[in-house]
């Protein structure tokens, strides 16, 4: 990894390791359906104005089909269950529901044959959800409907993202990533705003609500994915998505140090037998096959 690279890929596990921190900012002003359209918006228009500046041409002739399904899951499915749980399980928990992703990712891969399970993917899968059941079944808080419902958006967040992934894979290949970034987010931010008739802003967001979900928009969506997509074809789409282990562990100590969010020692546990499944899952660990492609 060259040295600009590895300053890339330290950025952005910090980046999104804070954004947590940011995000809960963003929906104290906004709400949590706030939080996730206007952020949707924001970054799409953020990328619309940056390509006119640079002079970029984006090019979305016959990308709107799938764009609206990768906008509908891995966008608005993925942010709502993300936005929706944090306030209630904590930014802790949600960053590992978040790192989980590639579980489920696999999973949805092998059922439309975009790849197949070797051994070492299996056992992955089975650490995953063995972690899952450890996170889940032994918090270190009770057991309360909204701790349940945290968990439920979480999980539904994680698979809409693996099912948009997979989508993209499958249907826009081809596309430019700034044109499936700045059109997903688009769609994302259109379909959820409709949701603000039953979710509106709690009040009058002060100016220092707008900043964060400013920051939410343009720094953690929009330039963010910009720096990850570059990353990705330089160094590969399995080392770059590894970033998201580094995120876990960011947003875990931002939890626990600085929100004073309790962990079990059992879901601490959960927690890094969810990283070592989806490290082998990723083919991450030195000597062992990284999944196969069907």
């Amino acid at each position: 990894m060259q040295p600009r690279d590895l300053v890339a890929y330290l950025y952005l596990a910090l980046a999104w390791g804070l954004s947590f921190l940011v995000l809960l900012k963003a929906i104290a002003g906004f709400g949590w359906v706030g939080a996730v359209s206007f952020r949707a918006l924001i970054a799409s228009l953020t990328l619309l104005a940056a390509a006119r500046l640079s002079g970029r041409v984006l090019d979305f002739h016959g990308l709107w089909r799938p764009l609206c399904v990768v906008g509908a899951t891995t966008v608005a499915g993925q942010l709502i269950g993300m936005t929706f749980a944090t306030p209630l399980i904590g930014t802790a928990m949600a960053a590992i529901f978040v790192a989980a992703i590639p579980l489920f990712s696999m999973v949805i891969g092998r059922l439309w044959g975009l790849e197949r399970i070797t051994l070492a993917g299996l056992t992955g899968l089975a650490l995953g959800l063995l972690g899952m059941f450890l996170l889940v079944g032994f918090p270190a808080v009770p057991v309360t409907r909204a701790f349940v419902l945290g968990c439920a958006g979480s999980i539904f967040g994680a698979l809409c993202a693996a099912y948009g992934s997979n989508y993209a894979a499958l249907r826009l290949r081809t596309a430019g990533s700034w044109e499936v970034t700045c059109g997903a987010f688009l769609v994302g931010g259109l379909l959820t705003l409709p949701l603000l008739y039953w979710v509106p802003p709690p009040g009058v967001p002060s100016a220092l609500d707008v900043f964060y979900l400013l920051l939410c928009g343009c720094m953690m969506s929009a330039f963010n994915y910009v720096v990850y997509f570059r990353l990705v074809s330089r160094i590969g789409a399995t080392r770059a998505i590894s970033v998201e282990f580094v995120v876990t562990v960011v947003a875990v100590l931002v939890g626990a140090l600085w929100l004073h969010e309790p962990l079990s020692l059992v879901q601490g546990l959960g927690a890094l037998i969810i990283l070592a499944g989806c490290a082998l899952v990723l083919g991450l660990v030195p000597g062992v096959r990284r999944r196969g492609t069907g």
